[in-house]
C-alpha cells in the first residue's frame, strides 16, 4: 500500500500518549491496531494486531527487567513508544512496544498479526532484528503502529513460555487474544 504523505506526517500513527500508559492497558488497546512496516526495497505492508502479551515491571518474575537495569533491557527504561527486540534460542527475534512513563519497565510482546500466530513468525514476516532494538515507533520511517479507531473484543489467557517465573506470574491472564467472531 502507498501512502500520500511522508511516514512521519501520518496522522494516524499512535501518539507518546498512547503507550505512556500502564502496560495492561496499552496491550488490549493494540488489539485491532494496524502495524506498518516499510521494507528495504521501499514495500509498504500493513497488519492487524491480533495478539499480545503484557510484561509489567520489575515485580513481574516473567519479564526481563525482573533483574534490574542491564545493557539488554535498557531500553525498557525508556519511555513508552520505543521498540525492544531481543533474540531467543539463538534463532527468534521477539517484537515488544515500551509502555509507561521513563524509568517504570513495562512492553507488550506482539505474538500475532492478521493469520501469522507465534511472535517468532512475526518478526519472520516483518524481517525484525536487532537493528530495529531502542527505535522509537513515533520516529521510524520502517515501523509503526496506526490507529484504526477498532475497539477490539478480545479473550485473556496466560502467558506462554514462561514456566521459569513460578506459578503465580505464568498464571497471569496478561496475553490478549483478538476475538474473530468464531469465539
Amino acid at each position: 500500500m502507498q501512502f500520500d504523505s511522508h511516514p512521519l506526517n501520518n496522522k494516524s500513527r499512535l501518539t507518546p500518549d498512547f503507550f505512556l500508559r500502564d502496560v495492561l492497558l496499552v496491550a488490549p488497546d493494540l488489539l485491532g491496531n494496524r502495524l506498518v512496516r516499510r521494507f528495504p526495497d521501499g514495500t509498504i505492508k500493513q497488519f492487524t494486531i491480533t495478539e499480545v502479551e503484557a510484561y509489567r515491571g520489575e515485580e513481574d518474575l516473567a519479564c526481563h527487567a525482573s533483574k534490574g537495569r542491564t545493557n539488554r533491557t535498557e531500553v525498557m527504561y525508556r519511555s513508552g513508544g520505543h521498540i525492544y527486540v531481543y533474540l531467543i534460542y539463538g534463532m527468534h527475534f521477539m517484537l515488544n512496544f515500551v509502555t509507561e512513563k521513563e524509568g517504570i519497565p513495562q512492553a507488550v510482546l506482539i505474538r500475532g498479526i492478521d493469520e501469522i500466530k507465534g511472535p517468532g513468525r512475526v518478526s519472520k514476516i516483518l524481517s525484525i532484528d536487532k537493528r530495529h532494538n531502542q527505535t522509537s515507533l513515533f520516529e521510524s520511517e520502517e515501523l509503526w503502529v496506526e490507529d484504526t479507531g477498532i475497539v477490539a473484543g478480545y479473550f485473556t489467557d496466560v502467558r506462554v513460555g514462561i514456566d521459569y517465573a513460578g506459578d503465580y506470574w505464568k498464571n497471569r491472564p496478561w496475553r490478549f487474544i483478538m476475538k474473530t467472531g468464531l469465539e
